[in-house]
């Protein structure tokens, strides 16, 4: 198929089913040939006929469609009468007539040539350096789940896609559903292996298997707790929700621990003769005298996390979250701690409990500790002095660390934007496309990249020809080179695709849009120049590019040219024009 052909699939088939899954806003569509009738004139024949140019676009656009009329009745019947004035084809428009001299039609194949010809295009794709290709960006609607609206554009996929004509396939590009599920996976055994912890910690510091139980079995209690919470309010699972409860799990066994503890520590002193009534009641009162002291200090924590709900703009949509689960973990930790913690202490603290004293570890650890809380007790004010000192010098490295608005996150993919100079053709940009994804995809290690230069066609994409975003999807780690880490493919990309007046700069898919919106810069770090003359602006951005170059750490360096471009101006002789009235 042609790159006509499979852009005339893509606008007319692809992209009004894709449309219908379930999230999806827009199906914008990026390159190939956009097919359109020109007619391209001749002047001197205009001249000769005495027709002006704009009346050839008038006849075209007056015959160029139907019209209804009313209805008439013949034999007993009713007939609805229509106009039927559209254009079919080329021959169509080379016989519309636009002036009839003593009977003899000039038509708009005597003074030009129609041809079905491809648009003019401000968009290229391009597919694993083997050329050009059409195809679409799915996007989403706002607060729709990115993972559900995924499956449900695979779906559709998958129905629409044996009605395809031969020659045509349709290929993912880039799939973020592989990354989401990812880190969903990586994070829910995150969880499981703090749970498995935390139950080991509990029985070594214990002694005693089934007192552990009660602190671990709060945690999936209190994880439930959170999720029906989220259900409620239509939260889904991400990385920052499922953090949120990853952050709260040390906190949420706090309850259990202390107040299996303190039992333990009320049995220790009961006589071993002690009657099961007074066991029930020495755990009894346990409950009563550390439990509310602990339902309030779990409240205190989960209040502590109410300014983050205040945040605004990509911080809010970020954080709100982290912040809602973890507030929902630690109510329903701090309600099981006065509700389901005393019973089940009640059924599982039973037997023989291991005094203090005895545990091994615990006397190990006394026995370290006891030298310092004296050494300490012995030193006051040295070691209030020394606290102060440290708090001192904390303050030097505190102000050397960097920040960021997100961590760098492994994302699978590399996205690949170098920045050209204004003014590119879109040939030349086409030929330099092919050119990066053909040495990009010599690497072993990537399994496909696909480029776009220029825009898509939608309002939310108004990138320039010189814009280039290419997206580079790699293979699973275990098939890379020994020893390949990505900082070093990438410094390797980087050294293969060094070309003249081009600027590369490497960064995420995901974090690069972020960057985008929360900014307005493409790459992570940037220099904003702010003033009122545009050419001054790009002197000073231009110097500002210079003395980056020079700065250690720095890839590349590029000042963009908010005052470039060629044009061909067309200024009129108003005095010559004059004399043609």
């Amino acid at each position: 198929m042609s790159l006509a052909d499979t852009r005339s699939l893509q606008d007319w088939y692809l992209r009004y089913q894709l449309t219908q899954a379930e999230g999806v806003s827009e199906v914008a569509s990026v390159g190939g040939f956009v097919r359109e009738y020109q007619v391209t004139v001749d002047p001197h024949r205009l001249a000769t006929f005495g027709i002006a140019l704009d009346e050839v676009g008038k006849v075209i656009s007056a015959s160029n469609r139907d019209v209804g009329g009313r209805v008439i009745e013949m034999a007993e019947k009713e007939y609805m009468v229509r106009g039927r004035g559209y254009l079919r084809g080329v021959e169509d428009i080379e016989n519309l007539v636009l002036k009839s001299t003593g009977g003899t039609p000039v038509t708009v194949a005597d003074i030009g040539r129609v041809e079905l010809v491809p648009a003019e295009r401000r968009g290229i794709a391009e597919l694993n350096g083997e050329g050009e290709v059409a195809s679409g960006i799915v996007m989403a609607r706002f607060g729709q789940n990115a993972l559900d609206v995924i499956a449900n554009v695979k779906a559709k996929i998958a129905e629409i896609a044996p009605g395809l004509p031969e020659g045509a396939e349709i290929v993912p590009v880039y799939d973020r559903s592989t990354l989401i599920e990812r880190a969903i996976d990586n994070l829910k055994w995150t969880l499981l292996e703090e749970s498995l912890i935390v139950a080991v910690v509990c029985a070594i510091f214990l002694l005693h298997v089934r007192s552990a139980l009660v602190a671990v079995v709060t945690l999936p209690l209190g994880i439930l707790i959170a999720f029906i919470a989220m259900r409620g309010m239509d939260l889904g699972s991400n990385i920052m929700s499922l953090g949120g409860i990853a952050i709260a799990i040390g906190t949420m066994v706090d309850a259990g621990i202390v107040m299996v503890e303190n039992a333990h520590k009320r049995l220790e002193r009961l006589p071993a003769e002690a009657s099961a009534a007074l066991r029930r009641d020495t755990l009894i009162h346990a409950c009563k005298e550390v439990g509310p002291a602990l339902f309030f200090s779990l409240l205190i924590i989960m209040v502590s996390f109410l300014p983050v709900f205040t945040l605004e703009g990509q911080e809010g949509r970020l954080f709100s979250p982290l912040a809602y689960t973890k507030t929902f973990a630690m109510a329903g930790a701090a309600m099981l701690s006065v509700t389901l913690i005393p019973v089940l202490m009640l059924f599982f603290v039973r037997g023989r409990i291991v005094p203090e004293n005895r545990n091994p570890v615990n006397r190990a650890l006394m026995w370290a500790y006891r030298p310092v809380i004296r050494g300490v007790m012995r030193h006051k004010l040295l070691t209030i002095a020394l606290a102060l000192i440290a708090l001192a010098i904390t303050i030097i490295p505190a102000r050397q660390i960097g920040s960021e608005f997100m961590p760098t996150l492994n994302e699978g993919a590399i996205f690949y934007m170098p920045a050209a100079l204004p003014g590119m053709s879109v040939t030349e940009a086409g030929r330099l496309l092919a050119t990066t994804n053909r040495i990009i995809k010599t690497f072993p290690e990537v399994a496909s990249v696909y480029g776009k230069a220029g825009r898509a066609n939608t309002a939310t994409d108004p990138a320039p020809l010189e814009m280039f975003e290419t997206v580079i999807n790699l293979k699973p780690q275990d098939q890379w080179r020994p020893g390949m880490t990505t900082d070093t493919l990438i410094a390797e990309m980087d050294a293969a695709l060094k070309f003249p007046g081009l600027a590369n700069s490497w960064t995420m898919p995901i974090k690069a849009r972020i960057d985008m919106l929360s900014t307005g810069i493409r790459t992570p770090v940037g220099v904003k120049v702010f003033g009122k003359d545009l050419e001054t602006l790009e002197k000073v951005a231009q110097a500002v590019e210079a003395a980056v170059r020079k700065v250690p750490g720095a890839s590349s360096a590029y000042a963009e040219r908010v005052a470039g471009g060629y044009y061909v101006d067309i200024v009129p002789r108003r005095d010559q024009l004059a004399r043609y009235g």
